[in-house]
């Protein structure tokens, strides 16, 4: 292990502690919500540029944070509340004396306003990709469901529908309802409705008005036309997770409350966990206890901010180091690509340059034309000098220099930090750093990159890149490329369509195609760079067979680019691109190209790359995720590539996958997902995912990802039925895609230690099988899950470990002492991704009497399955989802009709006389001829 391996990590330790130390506040700038003390501060919300500006917007969001504020804090028996809050308006919005921004991104924002509609208008969602008790990645709320205060009569006071969503997003817990299995049949064999608590009470409705339950179930499917209407007047207290919306709903549900037998997401997702359970596992109830008395806490404090001129600063190593493997005219090539199109206009922008000492090359320059972008260009340093030391600080501080010229303060500037490493001494201006209010993009080439740059990013909210030294990678364009604007105009910002790279052989080739699709073609880019001589003989061929060859590039020889704006808006269809190289020797030949919304009526679609991991130590996998969408929708049945860069090493390639298995929890949420497990060294490795979807495959989901809010028909009020506005649905019109499209973005980088250096015996199990689902056939039960790998998602497991109990405690808490199912008729595990069936018969297992759980009688017939994967070393993976099935229905009977004892009563009383005749006639008749109806076997049944 070199001595870098060794100091690493005491570095980095030794970083946030002097952070913590000097000043902790400095700390969380950054770093999103904090909880402290019972309550939450910095929680951000931003608001879309495309919304536009209404008087009533901002004190609704008031309104709504308050009511939940309050709420939460009773909800919680005392324990959380909102403190600070700040809502981000856009600049699209006229200047009202907001404060400005400091490190406040729209794209670190945890709840986000947009007038991006889904398919079912305004339901609120949390976008959920990780799992059970695992942070989500933001709340969405269009400006018409904050606006609109008709909504209320369907998802309940904003407040209580805030609560609802922010327990998804901070806590990990999932929805209690489930409008695909509304019903389901309980262990005594009874027809339930899919609740939570079971003690909500509430009636079946018909087209024509209330109708006993039996006319709403044909051969256990809910009949069309018929719903369960819940009475708006509850004893039950629970739960939010289910129907915030009833003024009696005012806890989670817990233990006591629980419904573990619902099909609902909660369920699946947390093991028959409840909501509360969950909760109260989580670091907020871990580091906390109730407040003392019994006053309610403070109302939230809230700060309007706004970002004011956007002021970006390059600050640029020059130092000896900058020489080796071309790292400085990568730099060059990929500086000029940023200056030239990726900077937004009206943007300022300032040059640095540094080695021990820092320099101004260019002072603030607003980017209103061309000329601009090409004088800031000439700026660019050319030379390194002999000098190998560097002082990260002394170019900081001259960044700050610079930006602070043109408001007194570097508030809510950027900046672009570049250097090959080899500075110790970052600790010198941690507080200048922090307290400036400026966001620090850092990206590190080579292997001797500073250690403590990745912190210095994350604490004041910027991203982090890595730049390995190698002659074919196009990481440093990459990296600039994703650079966020901040402002979250989709319509604004460069979208990469392509990003390549190869080591061509003399006198051949690089040539491939590149999707301009419909949704881009404004401002689209063409650019090839090249490592040494002149350059290639390019040609390019849109759509309609027109040519551009290498004399219609705007070629600079000095930083070896050649760059093609396309006039107006690129005819979309396959671009062919075509690279020779003419040259005697091996040439490094790079493309790119980007592209802007060809319109403002339509999103571009897009991927948001980001790695989520428990510990940056080995052997610990990442969890690489891309969002593709287009708006707010998924975009389903996309090819999703990863490439893995580490320092030394070749590259590894990773396809992502939106299956609902392995690292991705949710199917078709528009989510790719995958373990990265495959470390070849210790240090840094970059990340780049590349997207491309075929015109010939179903594309966008049909409705929005996520959890949300359940939306509520109607109730029964003082035995009237009273049934809300239908919830709007929003169709998509869009043009007919016929040409795909492709997509390139960086994820960043992160860091891996502890990587042994000799071969190492296995340590990776296979991964936690998350789909396991049980369906009672006759009497059998079928199994079903998808495959995992040998190690985590990769290869083919060994053998399979499946056990089942009559106690639902029992397999949670003791699974190796479970009933051991035989599965001596299942074959090998099949490849990992690959869907498992397997059938077996429970009677061998709960006929006796010392399988009869506690508290269950012989007629609850509820059985509880797990599973998990063994591979051939015998490491094993964590205990499946649970699933449940309920058994033994008696033979020539069907499910029994249990009714809600609230069923009929105040009902009839609200119907027409006609309607009071027909019901009973109906129930008189279903009374009479029910036993008739068993023996002949007829499909009653009752919803879940």
């Amino acid at each position: 292990m070199t001595r870098r391996d060794n100091v690493g990590p005491v570095c980095s330790l030794k970083f946030v502690t002097l952070l913590v130390a000097l000043v902790p506040e400095l700390l969380f700038l950054g770093a999103g919500v904090q909880f402290q003390d019972n309550g939450y501060d910095g929680l951000l919300i931003a608001i879309n540029p495309q919304v536009s500006e209404d008087r009533n917007l901002i004190p609704n969001i008031k309104d709504m944070i308050t009511e939940a504020s309050f709420y939460l804090f009773n909800a919680t028996k005392r324990r959380v509340f909102f403190r600070k809050i700040k809502i981000l308006i856009p600049t699209t919005w006229k200047a009202n004396n907001y404060s400005k921004v400091k490190q406040e991104l729209y794209e670190k924002a945890n709840v986000i306003v947009t007038d991006w509609y889904g398919a079912h208008g305004d339901d609120p969602y949390t976008l959920q990709y990780r799992g059970c008790g695992k942070e989500g990645k933001y709340i969405h709320f269009t400006s018409n469901f904050l606006l609109n205060d008709d909504l209320t009569a369907g998802y309940g006071p904003r407040g209580r529908v805030f609560v609802h969503e922010w327990a998804h997003l901070r806590w990990g817990v999932f929805d209690e309802y489930n409008n695909e299995k509304p019903f389901y049949i309980n262990g005594q064999n009874q027809i339930k409705v899919t609740r939570c608590s079971s003690d909500i009470t509430g009636i079946f409705v018909c087209e024509k008005g209330p109708c006993p339950q039996e006319n709403c179930i044909i051969s256990k499917l809910f009949k069309e036309g018929c719903m369960f209407i819940y009475n708006s007047t509850q004893n039950a207290t629970a739960s939010i997770m289910f129907m915030q919306s009833l003024s009696s709903v005012v806890e989670f549900c817990d233990a006591r409350t629980h419904n573990q037998e619902a099909p609902n997401l909660q369920n699946q997702m947390c093991s028959l966990r409840s909501a509360w359970d969950v909760i109260t596992d989580s670091a907020d109830f871990n580091h906390s206890f109730p407040m003392n008395g019994t006053g309610l806490p403070p109302p939230p404090v809230f700060s309007l901010i706004q970002a004011g001129d956007k002021v970006v600063c390059l600050v640029l190593d020059v130092s000896s180091k900058m020489e080796e493997a071309d790292r400085l005219l990568r730099l060059q090539q990929a500086a000029e690509f940023y200056l030239m199109q990726i900077v937004e206009i009206h943007t300022f922008v300032g040059i640095v340059s540094f080695n021990s000492k820092g320099e101004i090359r260019a002072q603030l320059r607003q980017i209103n034309s061309d000329d601009d972008r090409k004088l800031l260009v000439s700026h660019l340093p050319s030379t390194v000098s002999a000098e190998a030391q560097t002082s990260v600080c002394s170019g900081l501080k001259k960044g700050f220099e610079v930006v602070e010229k043109l408001n007194g303060k570097a508030h809510g500037s950027v900046m672009i930090l570049v250097t090959s490493g080899g500075d110790e001494h970052i600790g010198n201006c941690l507080l200048t750093v922090l307290s400036s209010g400026s966001t620090i993009h850092s990206i590190a080439l080579g292997s001797s990159a500073v250690e403590n740059l990745e912190e210095l990013s994350h604490h004041t909210g910027g991203v982090k890149f890595f730049v390995p030294d190698k002659s074919n990678s196009n990481s440093m364009i990459d990296a600039f490329s994703r650079i966020p604007s901040g402002t979250g105009d989709i319509f604004q910002q460069r979208i990469q369509l392509e990003s390549t790279g190869e080591n061509v052989k003399p006198h051949h080739q690089l040539k491939n195609t590149v999707t301009v699709d419909n949704s881009v073609g404004n401002d689209t880019t063409f650019l090839v760079t090249w490592q040494t001589s002149g350059p290639p003989e390019i040609a390019l061929v849109d759509p309609n067979g027109r040519k551009y060859y290498t004399s219609d590039f705007i070629t600079n020889p000095a930083l070896r680019t050649a760059r093609l704006c396309i006039p107006g808006t690129a005819e979309p269809g396959l671009w062919t691109y075509t690279l020779n190289n003419t040259h005697h020797s091996l040439q490094a030949l790079k493309v790119t190209v980007t592209s802007r919304a060809s319109s403002s009526a339509m999103p571009p679609a897009t991927v948001e790359v980001f790695v989520e991991r428990d510990s940056p130590q080995f052997p610990h996998p990442v969890m690489i995720y891309a969002n593709v969408r287009k708006g707010i929708y998924p975009i389903l049945n996309a090819t999703v590539t990863a490439t893995i860069e580490p320092e030394t090493a070749d590259p590894v390639v990773l396809k992502l996958f939106d299956d609902g298995a392995g690292a991705d929890i949710i199917k078709n949420d528009g989510i790719y997902s995958r373990y990265f497990f495959s470390f070849a060294v210790n240090g840094s490795y970059s990340l780049k995912v590349h997207v491309s979807y075929s015109s010939n495959k179903s594309g966008l989901a049909h409705s929005v990802p996520g959890n949300r809010a359940m939306y509520v028909p109607g109730y029964i009020a003082n035995g009237n039925i009273q049934m809300n506005a239908p919830r709007k649905s929003v169709g998509r019109h869009e043009e007919e895609q016929k040409w795909g499209f492709s997509r390139v973005s960086s994820g960043g980088s992160f860091s891996v230690l502890g990587v042994p250096a000799d071969p190492h015996p296995d340590v990776f199990p296979p991964c936690k099988i998350i789909d396991l689902e049980a369906v009672k056939v006759e009497e059998e039960v079928t199994l079903s899950w998808t495959a995992p790998g040998e190690d985590y998602d990769q290869g083919q497991a060994n053998s399979y470990e499946i056990r089942m109990s009559q106690s639902l405690q029992k397999i949670q808490d003791d699974f190796n002492n479970a009933i051991l199912v035989n599965i001596s008729k299942l074959l090998s595990p099949q490849q990992a991704g690959t869907k498992e069936i397997f059938t077996f018969s429970p009677k061998l297992f709960t006929n006796g009497p010392d399988h009869q759980p506690d508290g269950e009688t012989q007629e609850s017939h509820r059985i509880y399955v797990a599973i998990r994967a063994i591979d051939k070393n015998s490491l094993k993976s964590a205990v499946s989802n649970i699933a449940q099935v309920s058994l033994f229905i008696p033979p020539n009977s069907a499910p029994v009709l249990a009714r809600d004892h609230l069923i009929l009563k105040g009902v009839l009383t609200a119907v027409s006389s006609i309607g009071i005749i027909c019901l009973t006639i109906a129930v008189t008749h279903y009374i009479l001829n029910r036993k008739k109806r068993a023996d002949k076997k007829e499909n009653g049944t009752k919803l879940i």
